[in-house]
């Protein structure tokens, strides 16, 4: 059986929805250890609405999506939940990523394993990074990745975010190998070193049909895929998908002149704007985003030690700075 290859386009990070502290849930608070319930209800609506907007696919449970927040049992239950929703709401094999966020082989191989029994495709594996920059080797990148690869059940992803594995890179010709491996079939980009994704997108050297590249930044949509890049993981496309599906098809579409090139640079525009509010706002202004704009979720705090959110007034200053350009945009293209 051929390894499954994700397609090109956008994908959602989904943030993991939490139910209200005051509402009632088959979880009590002693099986939480007090905290919030995971609410899969809203997670599997969230999930409807991106794939009926035109999103190609999901990541849940990654940085976005609290993974290492989350139990064993309740990263299985809520990925099994999405697809049975996605299932029953006419989405049979709509693609889902999950997030794989720990550093041990072991352990990396059990989520894996668990992701894999509850319906997803692949599995986006951090690039281990507790040992920081100094001790994380290239080669002992590649040795992870290949031993990871060889033994997990679904095909597996590189996540490469330098934010929260200690500032660990991985470079360009590291790329050129790990896009050999059997069963590595991508990557996922979480920096703003645009050189590395075009050097990686346009590499002769991959098959770029069985290795695709994805940036995590809307705002590097435009350059990353006219390059090589197979599409983006983008938090803003959670609430306003419309507008990043339109300009993923156009930059993808064909040859970029006359309107057209107006209109992917218009597009460009307000979508890198608009990402100035994740950039300023973070997962809290994400969370506060989607349940704003889809009704989705609620406004209660996270899971410790994320018991942040936007201060009085936050949304709507940062509504007007960053987003009301990308509302006319999205709301133009629901008529259409």
């Amino acid at each position: 059986m051929s390894t499954r290859i994700p397609p090109k386009g956008v994908y959602v990070p989904s943030p993991t929805f939490f139910l209200p502290r005051d509402s009632s849930s088959s979880s009590s608070p002693e099986s939480t250890h007090g905290q919030l319930p995971v609410d899969i209800s809203s997670q599997t609506s969230h999930s409807i609405f991106l794939a009926r907007s035109g999103i190609t696919g999901l990541v849940l449970l990654g940085s976005t999506g609290e993974a290492i927040h989350l139990s064993r049992t309740e990263r299985a239950s809520l990925v099994s939940g999405v697809r049975k929703g996605l299932d029953e709401a006419g989405y049979p094999n709509y693609p889902i990523m999950a997030g794989v966020l720990t550093n041990g082989i072991d352990e990396t191989l059990q989520w894996l394993d668990d992701y894999a029994s509850a319906g997803a495709d692949w599995g986006l594996v951090l690039v281990p990074g507790y040992f920081g920059a100094a001790a994380t080797t290239q080669e002992g990148i590649v040795e992870y990745f290949r031993e990871v690869a060889k033994r997990s059940r679904i095909p597996v992803l590189v996540y490469n975010y330098p934010g929260v594995t200690n500032g660990v890179v991985v470079q360009p010709e590291t790329y050129t190998k790990l896009a050999g491996l059997e069963n590595v079939v991508g990557v996922k980009m979480s920096h703003g070193n645009v050189s590395i994704h075009l050097q990686v997108g346009l590499d002769l050297g991959i098959d770029h049909e069985g290795f695709r590249v994805y940036s995590g930044f809307g705002q590097q949509l435009g350059p990353v895929v006219l390059f090589g890049g197979a599409g983006v993981i983008d938090g803003l496309a959670g609430f306003y998908p419309r507008t990043v599906v339109r300009l993923m098809g156009l930059v993808e579409g064909g040859e970029l002149a006359g309107e057209r090139r107006k209109e992917v640079q218009r597009l460009q525009y307000v979508v890198s704007k608009a990402e100035e509010f994740i950039v300023r706002y973070g997962i809290f202004g994400i969370k506060e985003a989607v349940f704003r704009v889809t009704g989705l979720g609620s406004l209660e705090k996270g899971r410790p030690p994320l018991l942040g959110g936007l201060a009085e007034g936050e949304w709507e200053r940062g509504r007007k700075l960053f987003l009301e350009d990308i509302e006319r945009v999205e709301q133009e293209l629901k008529g259409t």
